[in-house]
């Protein structure tokens, strides 16, 4: 990639600037489906003067009918020549695209540098000329708009993102709620020219290979417990955590994530710092903060709007991520384990780390009214400015009163612009949602992508509606996923459901809200009576939880050999891990599912994890 990279080398100051145009570039390439994010499907490009537009025809993009556009210079450029892929990555916007043949594949990539400096050159002209209107007249107004004059507005705004690049600046969030904050952290990044400086063309197959990590993904999701004694809690749970989270902004984030782009990150060992102190299956279990809803739908009798309350609870379960893109869980080791018993919501849970590679992490919980359970998969894969985690696997959730299975996806997650200081997390794509035992009603909810030119208020879009048989709709829903959901179609519209109030202080500890700051809290009673595997034992999560970061660290290093030691052993002898509490079924469509034995309240109460055998995995 030498030849490319001497391309598309940025002019510097003070020297001459070639501002020649580029010739166009069109043609047809795959382009990867937005929702759900699978397959791909033939669209027209057209690349001129350094944005790349696309439609479905050359007509279409002739007559101005687009599909989408993006400003090449804004995009970090990584491509796999054995794919013949290209990616784009601009913050906002995520093109994943692949040409047919090799030939295509070069030229496409050749061009695009060429825009790149164009681009690139032509901000820094207009750059030039702004910093010599402003050298001659102490008041810049009158010079800035005498240039604004003269250029074209995308000219101004490319100036404007070069001062941005070059000038490290503290900016606020996106999320509304979080603005008033201006005491945050510094970013992984200390300024937007370190990143500006690395986000030229990324060969990302040929990246060197990380060290495989002992972990295993990352997600969002919720947990609770039910008809066993709740040992040491009550009624009184902690409300604050024994430390509030550390800076991690002398962390090389750049380096890690530039050396694996375009990798899943679960098999990339990051830094403790990095992480908030609970585990991926405490994550889980945050699903479980508004059970509440499913107690209501468990007696409503008509079965459209039980289905309107079963959706909003698919949707109640991402709303920890309006205030958790800062750190990331900590990814269970094979055979780690986590219970939740809540007595005050009714409910018992418990969940376990079934595989390694690939990692996969089962959960169950029953109450009087419902069963919920699910097995959850995830890639993360970072593609220059944005890391988007896709979880596979279904999500269940059964009703007794009425006989009810309902079964549905998830959306994908994206963590934007994740090495500077306006980073920021959605959800977006479509979920289904069916009864399993009856065809009466379907529900279809859109997680609405962000665009560029969108309003904050925007942000967060979700839409639902319910279908009958014939596939009109019966229910409309919707809102914004971080801060309630309304229906307007029942016999009295209302606000279905609103997340609880966070703390005062939740940007100092990890974003917490009061339900995950119980998560990890270990009274002796409980301590008694856990399994020595169970998440809250895991001591470089503790150290993390008691502000010990270097502690923390060394002891993760000691986690992660330690299983690696246990797997090489099981290999020596020909052994498999079999896991304790779920085991491996296929379903009717033919694909694998771990299911709940059915044991584990059970051997809590007779005879006790401490006088069984247990997996010593710290």
């Amino acid at each position: 990639m030498n030849d490319l990279h001497q391309v598309d080398i940025c002019t510097g100051p003070g020297s001459s600037i070639d501002l020649s145009i580029p010739g166009i570039c069109e043609g047809y390439l795959m382009k990867r489906r937005k929702y759900p994010l699978k397959g791909w499907h033939k669209r027209y490009f057209l690349l001129e003067k350094g944005i790349l537009k696309y439609s479905k025809t050359q007509q279409d993009i002739q007559r101005g009918k687009l599909h989408g556009s993006l400003d090449i210079s804004s995009a970090v450029l990584s491509i796999n020549k054995k794919a013949k892929r290209i990616d784009l990555d601009a913050g906002d916007n995520l093109y994943h695209l692949k040409a047919k043949t090799h030939e295509l594949f070069y030229i496409w990539l050749t061009k695009l540098c060429a825009h790149r400096v164009f681009k690139k050159n032509e901000a820094m002209s207009v750059g030039q000329g702004v910093f010599h209107a402003l050298s001659l007249a102490p008041s810049s107004l009158p010079a800035m708009a005498s240039l604004a004059q003269k250029n074209s507005t995308t000219l101004i705004y490319e100036y404007l993102m070069l001062l941005t690049y070059c000038i490290p600046c503290s900016c606020s969030q996106r999320t509304p709620s979080l603005s008033r904050h201006s005491h945050r952290p510094p970013s992984v990044a200390d300024s937007m020219a370190e990143y500006f400086d690395a986000s030229d063309v990324i060969p990302y197959e040929t990246s060197s290979e990380a060290e495989a990590s002992d972990e295993s993904g990352l997600s969002d999701i919720t947990t609770t417990s039910n008809s066993e004694p709740d040992e040491g809690h009550g009624e009184c749970r902690r409300t604050t955590l024994p430390a509030p989270g550390k800076d991690n902004s002398h962390i090389g984030i750049m380096t890690i994530l530039y050396n694996n782009i375009g990798k899943d990150l679960s098999r990339v060992s990051m830094p403790v710092a990095l992480n908030e102190p609970v585990s991926l299956l405490q994550r889980l279990s945050e699903e479980l903060e508004y059970t509440d809803l499913l107690d209501i739908a468990n007696h409503i009798d008509d079965p459209y709007e039980r289905m309107v309350y079963v959706a909003v609870f698919s949707i109640s379960g991402y709303a920890w991520a309006s205030w958790r893109y800062r750190y990331k869980p900590f990814n269970p080791v094979l055979g780690e384990t986590y219970e939740s018993h809540r007595e005050d919501r009714g409910f018992h849970y418990v969940s376990e780390q079934v595989s390694h590679h690939p990692p996969i992490s089962a959960c169950h919980a029953e109450s009087e009214n419902f069963t919920f359970w699910q097995d959850q998969r995830w890639k993360n894969k970072f593609w220059g400015k944005s890391v988007e985690i896709i979880s596979s696997g279904l999500v269940n959730v059964t009703l007794p009163r009425y006989g009810d299975h309902y079964e549905w996806n998830k959306a994908v997650t994206c963590i934007h612009n994740v090495l500077n200081q306006q980073r920021w997390l959605e959800h977006y794509g479509e979920v289904v949602i069916r009864n399993k035992e009856s065809d009466v009603c379907t529900c279809k909810i859109t997680f609405v992508k962000s665009r560029y030119w969108s309003s904050d208020n925007s942000k967060n879009e979700v839409q639902g509606v319910v279908l009958n048989r014939a596939g009109e709709v019966v229910h409309r829903f919707g809102g914004l996923w971080h801060e309630g959901i309304f229906c307007d179609t029942l016999p009295t519209p209302k606000c279905i459901w609103k997340p609880n109030e966070q703390p005062e202080d939740f940007f100092d500890y990890y974003g917490f809200s009061t339900y995950a700051r119980e998560l990890n809290e270990l009274t002796p009673e409980l301590e008694a009576v856990l399994p020595p595997t169970d998440t809250r034992f895991r001591p470089d999560q503790r150290l993390l939880e008691q502000g010990k970061v270097e502690e923390a660290d060394k002891k993760k290093d000691e986690v992660e050999e330690k299983q690696r030691e246990r797997r090489k052993e099981m290999a020596k002898k020909g052994e498999e891990h079999v896991p304790r509490f779920f085991r491996k079924e296929v379903d009717q469509a033919g694909k694998e599912v771990w299911l709940y034995k059915g044991t584990y309240w059970q051997l809590r109460r007779d005879p006790g994890f401490a006088n069984t055998d247990n997996l010593h995995l710290w």
